[in-house]
């Protein structure tokens, strides 16, 4: 089941980026895309290659990041309402990026994700060293929201104390989540990121089955279950760090991305991880694209439009298992 609604989720995926490429403030036709590929010199050439396929599978990779992040948070904390941005690494990672804007790091290339990524980077450590101390999924779940909303705080306070005016624009337009203007470079960065996390997820989802029998089974499998929670850790703070490094805050995939495939993997944590990356994969270009077809004087920002679709997404979520439990 689970190798079909992978092939099916990318073929969706495919159908989607083809949709995307075409469509725009000016649809590509057939003709032009036949110039795209046959003149590299051309307009249409660096519309499609320069401008938009950068920005598609960037957002394409952000999703798949977010997506894996709230699978794996998901299966550690064995508590469906997880996403990235319960334990505070979206919120750091948005702590680290204000800051280098705000001294000026925007106009050093890559500056702003570097400092995104040592801001989730030290979120996850701090993570990992709670959970090392403290294994209760309740007890780690309460330090992650202490942890996010610190990082909140402290992003609000930078904000606040900005000197200047264009800087404080910039953090406000970074911190509202997009994938605009993202080139070829910045999908070389998330991409191994996501990887890399991908192969730390697949190594703990033995342990994430085995959690959902309970801590002491779990102990008792013969896995190491410190190291399974450190890679899980590690994972969801790798993936969740490197997409708000490239696109800002953007919330609710990793929420939604899991639930939308949860019942047809039967709610196994191990099983859910592939699909759950690629639904949010197949979200994120989505919503881009409904975000750039929006006919608004400015693009609707991705984060914001997320939001707008997500949150009505988990009211929905929170009404089903609220009927479950009075069943």
């Amino acid at each position: 089941m689970t190798v079909r609604l992978s092939l099916l989720l990318a073929v969706a995926i495919l159908a989607a980026v083809g949709f995307a490429l075409t469509l725009g403030e000016v649809a590509l036709t057939a003709d032009q895309y036949r110039l795209a590929f046959s003149d590299p010199t051309s307009v249409e050439a660096e519309v499609l290659w320069n401008v938009r396929a950068p920005r598609i599978v960037c957002a394409l990779m952000v999703g798949a990041g977010l997506g894996l992040s709230g699978a794996v948070l998901q299966g550690l904390l064995r508590n469906p309402l997880a996403d990235p941005g319960v334990l505070g690494v979206s919120a750091a990672a948005a702590l680290g990026a204000a800051f280098a804007i705000v001294v000026g790091g925007a106009a050093v290339p890559g500056a702003v994700a570097i400092a995104a990524l040592i801001g989730a980077g030290l979120a996850g450590t701090a993570l990992v060293i709670f959970a090392a101390r403290v294994r209760a999924p309740e007890a780690l779940i309460l330090f992650g929201v202490a942890l996010s909303s610190f990082a909140g705080a402290a992003t609000a306070l930078i904000f606040n104390l900005s000197p200047s005016p264009i800087a404080s624009a910039e953090v406000m337009s970074w911190l509202l989540g997009s994938v605009q203007n993202r080139s070829w470079a910045d999908v070389a960065w998330v991409t191994p990121l996501v990887l890399i996390s991908g192969v730390l997820a697949a190594f703990a989802s033995s342990g994430l089955r085995m959690l959902t029998l309970g801590d002491e089974t779990a102990a008792a499998s013969g896995l190491s279950m410190g190291r399974v929670r450190t890679a899980a850790l590690i994972a969801a703070a790798l993936a969740a760090g490197a997409a708000t490094a490239v696109a800002g805050v953007i919330g609710f995939v990793g929420l939604a991305a899991p639930h939308l495939v949860r019942r047809a993997v039967r709610g196994d944590p191990a099983r859910l991880l592939l699909p759950a990356a690629l639904t949010g994969g197949l979200i994120l270009v989505l919503a881009d694209l409904a975000a750039r077809m929006t006919p608004t004087d400015q693009e609707l920002k991705l984060g914001v439009f997320t939001a707008l679709v997500g949150a009505p997404l988990f009211a929905l979520i929170a009404w089903r298992a609220a009927r479950e439990w009075r069943l």
